[in-house]
């Protein structure tokens, strides 16, 4: 829960990119023989639930949102450490309701998050390649940082959660982390305890009122994981704002530039056209996570980070 009456959570540093990065951008895929840490599966009749009604969680949609600080994670741009558990506290809200709120009040209320999920849709309004202010500065340093929106019905509930396990997951892959209960993957109820700079202990409440908990919910992101890691999509075709569809392919590339030492990047605008990304590469022979492929003026692109595309011709 990141509650409306907010303490000041952020990051007091805000670092500016000064040259090219080729380590720290983009979603890449986890090496092979990192281990799969997981607890003991959790007996849940909401996860029952989600299996047996072959419930599958729903795109993610990238709308950016307002909040102006791009301030790098302690270990630098592109490198969170694993994803924080919230909860709004706003029953009937949905992720839309809240990714408005906070995009008009963040200034007000010192607090932002990453993303916001309900039972039908998976909204990250934040790059996760730089930080927020959700859980305090120790978690903010950190985290990415994900909101679930409070639901009234157990179908809501189930697809809510699912819809939650998946987008965690899929940060894990994309930033090449471990899943590892407690460690990456954290609610903020873990997050006071551990440094005591907020009291918040969301979402285990909220969880208890459906009968559900964190170890169930971590067997849930276990799932997606492990879908994701074998390169299959656990969700349904990922939409974004600025166009371009997932053509059931999300997979592994590797890229390479024969004629130049880094492979390029562009982004396309909300009008449709593409700039050049002049800040920020890839190195060349690297594997990255790709989940969208779009065709601009006859070129096929593969999408690596939340607005940062590689043209086919550099693939390998």
């Amino acid at each position: 829960m990141v509650s409306k009456k907010k303490i000041m959570t952020s990051l007091v540093t805000s670092v500016a990119l000064a040259s090219i990065s080729f380590t720290t951008v983009g979603q890449v895929v986890p090496q092979l023989g990192v281990q799969v840490q997981t607890t003991k599966a959790a007996t849940s009749a909401i996860n029952d639930y989600i299996n047996n009604n072959n419930i599958q969680p729903v795109s993610i949609t990238n709308q950016e949102g307002t909040f102006s600080y791009w301030t790098p994670y302690e270990n630098g741009v592109g490198k969170p450490e694993g994803v924080v558990i919230h909860e709004t506290a706003t029953p009937g809200a949905t992720a839309q309701n809240e990714a408005t709120y906070f995009n008009r009040e963040w200034s007000n209320i010192y607090t932002y998050v990453h993303a916001f999920v309900d039972n039908n849709q998976i909204l990250n309004i934040k790059n996760t390649d730089y930080a927020v202010w959700g859980a305090g500065p120790t978690a903010n340093a950190k985290f990415v940082q994900v909101e679930l929106c409070e639901v009234s019905s157990t179908d809501a509930f189930a697809r809510s959660v699912a819809n939650q396990a998946y987008y965690t997951a899929s940060k894990l892959v994309q930033y090449n982390l471990p899943f590892t209960p407690g460690v990456t993957v954290m609610s903020h109820n873990d997050v006071s305890k551990k440094w005591g700079e907020t009291t918040h202990t969301d979402p285990v409440g909220y969880f208890a009122n459906w009968g559900y908990s964190m170890d169930q919910f971590y067997d849930l992101i276990g799932k997606y994981y492990n879908q994701l890691k074998g390169t299959t999509n656990g969700g349904s075709s990922n939409t974004t704002n600025n166009g371009g569809t997932d053509n059931g392919n999300a997979n592994v590339i590797n890229v390479n530039n024969a004629s130049g030492s880094y492979v390029p990047l562009v982004a396309f605008l909300s009008d449709g056209s593409m700039q050049k990304i002049t800040n920020r590469a890839l190195a060349n022979n690297t594997p990255w996570y790709t989940d969208q492929v779009k065709d601009y003026n006859g070129v096929q692109y593969h999408r690596v980070a939340t607005n940062e595309w590689v043209a086919s011709n550099y693939v390998k």
